[in-house]
């Protein structure tokens, strides 16, 4: 004869607040314009490299990988300009989900970037898009722990 015992089910944990690291906010108009000329055109391949960085730290969920990006930048040529363009497209996919993570409506638009940055404007438009999540968090520095809401 074989007992039945009552099995014990694992009570689900609570689940841990999502959370990230604050994302630093940058003069838009300096970015674009001013620090890429004072410096010779290298401050847009370490903005740009920065910004995905920062992306990858604030949500860890999602899957954004700084280096890759700015190897596209830096060897693109070799695809004929196709990479980085298409890069270029993904930051706005990546900025988008840093807005509805920072508990934001994702008002960042890839098509928008794509043609703003054909004509020289790219930066500004996805550093605007960038400050509004730093904005979301208030005064945290850089770098410290915020809560993610999505």
């Amino acid at each position: 004869m074989s007992q039945s015992y009552p099995q014990e089910t694992a009570a689900p944990a609570a689940a841990a607040p999502l959370s990230g690291a604050q994302m630093k906010r940058r003069n838009p108009a300096a970015a674009w314009l001013g620090l890429p000329i004072i410096t010779l055109g290298i401050y847009g391949l370490v903005w740009y490299y920065l910004v995905h960085s920062e992306l990858a730290n604030f949500d860890r969920r999602r899957k954004v990988n700084a280096a890759l990006a700015l190897c596209s930048v830096l060897f693109g040529t070799f695809t004929l300009g196709i990479w980085p363009l298409i890069n270029w497209v993904k930051l706005a996919g990546h900025i988008r989900g840093a807005q509805r993570a920072a508990g934001l409506e994702p008002s960042c638009s890839g098509g928008l970037g794509f043609l703003l940055g054909i004509i020289g404007f790219g930066v500004l438009y996805y550093q605007f898009e960038l400050n509004k999540v730093v904005k979301q968090y208030g005064d945290a520095p850089a770098g410290t722990q915020v809560p993610l809401a999505a």
